[in-house]
């Protein structure tokens, strides 16, 4: 009878994969054996239902897995065996996989709500879920190099884990109350000798701020429902108007949120990420001031689901840190940072080997936000034409940080590190440098970086004694759009706009609202909006009266902004744009929202929060006036867009009483129509074969929406899995910098 041997690559230990290929065989008459090993699972089996098992092979796999190849070949047994074993593993090593972590699943949410030994346990798991890359300390995945290795199971815990047919077979968190993690509610540092999950609901009704250990770090919660206690925690962080992010049941949803189909099946994600979904508007105004979406996650760990049950209510979730600081993951450094928040504290004994903050995403259209708990430390296969690329370490921006590892066809993304300009997370970004690579034995041999000098990420790209590329950030934007999709290396030119913050241009300017032609190895700057001066840099982005008041002087409209901006300092402004006193010209469209907002009254002084006046501006408009909507006019020269004429527009629209829904909405439509406009004549004329959208301005669900109808008639390349934003930006680094190797190679 025919054997073979099957290697299976991709995403296959630590999700059961080795218990379901044993079940399969026993249920199909195999006889052979299963083992991990460095490259993944390796399976020699033999028996008359083959074909039937390659297939199920590909087709049902445990959820968990990803399986990127199952490769095939004929094999000889020494001795042909008499049935189907799982061998001990092999030498694990830096090819293997790490799952990222998973949201409870409902065999183990059942066993929490039922009686038996694992009876509310807070901490129960199995190979389908729970923790993974949160307690990981280094490969090969065995309990022994996790944050479990300092509790022995128990013997019920140790059968589980032996036994093939259980779901727990080898589940690296195996644990029950009995030999387990154990949780306790705890004030003043002082324990409470009571049930930690009814006291914590109870306090939480009362309107206390509870400090809760969860997977990834602490998080502060308060009542969703109650005015008051957000007031509290807004006051205490300090947090004036940022969204707070939500926890609540799916039985809560509908009471809270327009919820589609799509919206569902991403919260129900083994990944549990914070899903932006349209508001009801029945909780207070607090959860999110100005803002008409609410960002909600289901329940993702026992605990969470116990608390739930106990609370019965929608809770406030929001990262556990102090103001602009990485969330905090261990039990002193949350009493000592947290106590200024928290009237109590729900801990537990697990150590977080790394800090990983919820994800955030969108559903319609599919979009990830923020990268974090539950996609990472998931990896992407490079585009073709990449297969010889050599490994690689890309550093990203100074905002929304995240590291990028090229190795062996495979791009590994980091989760998200936040802003380096907070000491701490600069901290954070050089533990997680040293982490991803000792962890996944990376050897870079080349280093790809932002182009501009002050950002920390280059600086330390010069200490490492490696060549280094610096990449033009908004190169870096068009080449993760396409590494994404699997563009080919030489799947031809495409036209990338690109609408962001702001990144340094290779002219030494700042820019950020591009019309670049190229592929990853090259780029022309074939448009963009027409610059106006940044008026004390960081303090433009903080103030979008500064912006407005550029703007409107350059629209000839200054008269205007003199009545409108009487009480800013508008002749010293005006002299340092005309000296060019840290005033430097930038093309950002994101400054541009910030100029429009501050005319509509939004956010016209300060904004609290980055991107807090685009996103009020957003939600201003109402999805249906945009359709019979006017755009407001651009001029376009052939080389710059400008917003002149937009900004004469609306004058007459404000003068004319029209609402302030509407001319967001003709702003957002004119924006779109202007960029889309020249973007989809270079596709039209064959000079490029589809078109890109990104950079942070995409996360603006109308703007995405305007472009892609200005742009029906063309392909177009948008981002799904990978953050338009900054966090996306080492994706495109690092396969630039792949690019110009090989072009050099060849």
């Amino acid at each position: 009878m025919k054997a073979v041997r099957i290697r299976v690559r991709g995403q296959v230990q630590g999700v059961g994969f080795r218990p379901f290929v044993w079940q399969l065989a026993h249920e199909l008459n195999l006889v052979g054996d299963v083992r991990n090993d460095a490259e993944g699972v390796l399976i020699h089996a033999c028996g008359a239902s083959l074909n039937v098992f390659l297939d199920r092979l590909q087709t049902r796999f445990p959820k968990l897995a990803r399986v990127d190849a199952v490769e095939v070949e004929d094999y000889a047994f020494g001795a042909m065996p008499n049935s189907f074993e799982i061998l001990a593993s092999g030498t694990a090593g830096a090819e293997t996989r790490v799952t990222p972590d998973a949201a409870t699943c409902p065999e183990c949410l059942a066993e929490v709500r039922a009686e038996g030994r694992r009876h509310g346990y807070a901490f129960t798991n199995c190979t389908h879920c729970g923790p993974r890359f949160s307690i990981l300390k280094q490969l090969p995945y065995d309990r022994a190099n996790t944050s479990m290795a300092s509790f022995p199971m128990c013997d019920d815990c140790a059968a589980e884990y032996r036994d093939p047919a259980d779901r727990r077979f080898h589940a690296q968190p195996i644990a029950c109350p009995r030999c387990g993690p154990r949780l306790w509610l705890e004030v003043r540092s002082t324990p409470l000798d009571i049930d930690p999950i009814v006291e914590c609901a109870r306090r939480l009704k009362a309107g206390e701020v509870i400090a809760i250990k969860g997977l990834g770090g602490f998080h502060l919660a308060v009542d969703a429902r109650n005015a008051a206690a957000l007031t509290l925690l807004r006051d205490r962080k300090h947090r004036p108007s940022k969204p707070f992010a939500l926890m609540a049941r799916e039985d809560m949803l509908d009471a809270l949120c327009l919820l589609s189909e799509r919206d569902l099946v991403a919260l129900r994600d083994p990944a549990a990420p914070v899903v932006l979904m349209p508001s009801l508007g029945v909780l207070p105004e607090a959860i999110a001031p100005g803002i008409d979406t609410l960002g909600v996650m289901l329940p993702y760990t026992p605990l969470h689901h116990l608390l739930l049950d106990a609370f019965d209510g929608p809770l406030v979730m929001t990262s556990g840190n102090l103001s602009g600081e990485p969330q905090v993951i261990d039990n002193d450094e949350a009493r000592n940072k947290l106590s200024a928040f928290a009237d109590a504290f729900l801990m537990h004994d697990r150590d977080i080997a790394r800090r990983l903050d919820d994800g955030v995403e969108r559903a319609d259209p599919p979009m990830v936000l923020r990268r974090a708990r539950g996609r990472a430390p998931d990896t992407l296969p490079l585009p073709p034409g990449f297969e010889n690329a050599p490994q690689i370490l890309a550093l990203g921006a100074q905002m929304k940080s995240a590291i990028c590892l090229v190795k062996n066809g495979q791009a590994l993304l980091s989760h998200h590190l936040g802003h380096l300009d907070d000491a701490l997370t600069w901290e954070e970004f050089l533990k997680a440098n040293a982490d991803y690579q000792a962890l996944f034995d990376h050897h870079p041999s080349l280093l790809a970086c932002d182009l501009h000098p002050g950002y920390l990420a280059t600086g330390f790209a010069e200490t490492l004694g490696l060549p280094i590329a610096h990449i033009q950030h908004h190169h870096a934007h068009l080449a993760a759009c396409l590494g994404e999709h699997r563009w080919p290396r030489d799947g031809g030119p495409v036209v990338a706009l690109i609408m962001d913050g702001l990144g340094l241009g290779d002219d030494g300017t700042l820019w950020g609202g591009e019309l670049l032609l190229g592929d990853y190895a090259d780029y022309t700057r074939i448009a963009s909006l027409r610059p106006a001066a940044l008026v004390g840099g960081d303090a433009a982005s903080r103030e979008p009266w500064r912006n407005l008041l550029m703007r409107l002087d350059q629209a000839g409209l200054g008269d205007l902004a003199d009545q409108w901006l009487a009480h800013q300092p508008r002749s010293l402004i005006r002299a340092a744009a005309r000296n060019g006193v840290n005033a430097p010209p930038c093309s950002s469209v994101g400054r541009l929202f910030d100029a429009f907002a501050a005319a509509l009254g939004v956010c016209r002084d300060s904004q609290s929060y980055e991107g807090e006046a685009a996103m009020r501006l957003e939600a201003l408009v109402k999805l249906p006036e945009l359709t019979d909507v006017t755009p407001y006019p651009f001029g376009f020269d052939g080389q710059q867009i400008d917003p002149a004429p937009m900004f004469h527009a609306w004058l007459k629209d404000q003068r004319a009483n029209i609402s302030a829904s509407v001319m967001a909405a003709r702003f957002h439509i004119g924006l779109a129509h202007a960029f889309c406009a020249p973007a989809r004549d270079r596709v039209l004329r064959g000079e490029a074969r589809a078109v890109v959208l990104s950079g942070g301005c995409f996360q603006n669900l109308i703007l995405h929406r305007a472009c892609l109808a200005a742009l029906v008639d063309v392909p177009v390349l948008v981002h799904q899995r990978i953050p338009a934003n900054d966090g996306g930006l080492a994706l495109g680094q690092a396969l630039i910098a792949a690019a110009r190797t090989a072009r050099v190679a060849s």
